[in-house]
């Protein structure tokens, strides 16, 4: 015969049991390392997990996948794109699907982080671009993850200045827009996956790169280049994509959830990358760089020269120039 306190022992598990059940599981994929004090990706995608399993007292939870655990940046896009998901994306993943996104990395349009915040938050291009992913893709962009600051060179050959100083050496890129930006100043560019950046340093198939100064960091790339100059080129950012049938199938009530986390995450995320960067210059300074301030009449200089430049070049990879024009407007206005 089944006693009182037996009965409310098999209530108490059937109840946990269907928790269990009803719980949705999202998995979120990205790159790089599980390591929030040297990864703001992890940092980022930590936080929303935290915080969306909360908010919803555990009826959402968020599996995390980093280290590209799902595959790199064109399959971790296949697989949002296709299945119930999230995905942490960089330029190379959304690019090659549309190109536009390259009008928000016009070199030296961006001058500080405020100025980043407000051309993200509430500019027209942004709320366009948007628009014309998902029209694309069916998949949404939900948000954008200050990943390091901004990306400043580095060398291991000479001190540079002015664009001139650039003459003759081969730096790593990225992407082809990186490619596009060394050439203008008269080096060559070279793609090289992160992971043989280093290696490719030390045994000078490059001689330099360019990255915030936590991915210097992270890549102890210090040990391999000599001299860096802070020339604030790019704000460093990645971008959150949703895919549209995991968001259909969420309550209401769960969208706000995780809409509001992801802003959440992302305030988060803002705070404590740029509360580190004077600590990073700092480090590497200590560590055997030599680190150069231009002047805002060097800047310019290598505004005058890159601007038009990778404008030319986003010209060439199909972007309308009413893209770059809202851009541009954006990050003057704003």
């Amino acid at each position: 015969m089944m006693t009182k306190l037996t009965r409310n022992l098999l209530t108490i598990t059937l109840l946990g049991a269907s928790c269990l059940v009803n719980a949705q599981t999202i998995n979120l994929s990205y790159n790089g390392a599980p390591d929030a004090d040297k990864n703001a990706v992890h940092l980022f995608a930590s936080n929303l997990k935290s915080i969306v399993e909360k908010e919803s007292k555990g009826d959402l939870k968020i599996t995390l996948y980093p280290n590209s655990m799902l595959g790199e940046e064109q399959e971790r896009m296949e697989q949002v794109i296709n299945t119930p998901s999230l995905n942490i994306a960089s330029f190379g993943g959304v690019s090659p699907l549309v190109p536009e996104v390259f009008a928000s990395s016009i070199p030296f349009m961006l001058k500080d982080y405020q100025q980043a915040h407000n051309f993200f938050d509430h500019g027209e291009y942004w709320k366009k671009l948007k628009q014309t992913f998902f029209k694309k893709t069916g998949a949404h962009m939900l948000g954008v993850v200050e990943e390091g600051g901004f990306l400043a060179f580095t060398n291991n050959t000479r001190e540079i200045k002015t664009p001139a100083d650039f003459k003759g050496l081969r730096f790593r890129a990225m992407d082809k827009s990186q490619v596009a930006l060394y050439q203008a100043f008269g080096a060559s560019g070279t793609p090289i996956p992160w992971t043989e950046v280093y290696m490719a340093l030390k045994t000078g198939v490059a001689d330099g790169q360019m990255n915030p100064p936590m991915y210097i960091i992270m890549g102890s790339l210090n040990e391999v280049q000599k001299y860096l100059t802070l020339a604030n080129i790019q704000y460093s950012d990645q971008f959150l994509i949703g895919n549209d049938a995991l968001l259909k199938g969420l309550s209401k009530s769960e969208k706000q959830i995780l809409t509001d986390a992801i802003a959440k995450a992302g305030a988060m995320n803002r705070k404590a990358v740029e509360a580190q960067v004077q600590n990073r210059i700092d480090y590497l300074a200590n560590h055997g760089m030599k680190v150069y301030q231009p002047t805002q009449d060097e800047l310019d200089k290598f505004q005058k020269i890159a601007q038009p430049s990778f404008v030319s070049w986003l010209k060439d990879q199909g972007v309308d120039q009413k893209w770059i024009d809202m851009a541009l407007k954006d990050a003057q206005t704003l």
